[in-house]
């Protein structure tokens, strides 16, 4: 079809004249509302670009944290890598607990075995002792 034809069809509809495609020969247009085209495209733009996994998630420890809570912890944290996330594991010291970090380090032993016993995982960094207390990074194996 001619395209000034085409324009006067799409003009007596009340409707736009959208270029599908140009990487054929003629190019392949369609007769529809614009705005409501720019939309779809848009939804469909967005749906394609969610990568997910591969951001860095953190899981809090305290010093005083109970096997309970950190079982809790533990299946969040494999939830997390399930999706594809590496673990930012985070013990806090606060006041007289940096004195003692000998028991912190063996409370995030504990909670690695935990995990381990659930889903393998390997260490991206190991333990860091860092001026609030002690970090390491996880991911899955």
């Amino acid at each position: 079809m001619n395209i000034f034809d085409a324009i006067d069809l799409a003009k007596s509809k009340g409707l736009d004249l959208i270029q599908v495609t140009e990487k054929v020969e003629p190019p392949v247009c369609r007769i529809a509302n614009y705005g409501k085209y720019l939309y779809s495209v848009q939804k469909k733009e967005k749906k394609m670009v969610k990568p997910k996994g591969g951001e860095l998630k953190e899981i809090r420890l305290t010093f005083n944290i109970s096997p309970h809570d950190m079982e809790t912890r533990a299946k969040q944290a494999e939830k997390f890598l399930e999706e594809g996330d590496k673990i930012k594991i985070n013990m806090a010291l606060r006041g007289r607990e940096k004195a003692m970090g000998y028991y912190a380090t063996e409370k995030v032993k504990i909670f690695l075995e935990k995990l381990n016993s659930i889903i393998p995982i390997k260490t991206e960094r190991e333990l860091k002792r860092e001026p609030r207390g002690f970090t390491m990074i996880v991911s899955k194996q």
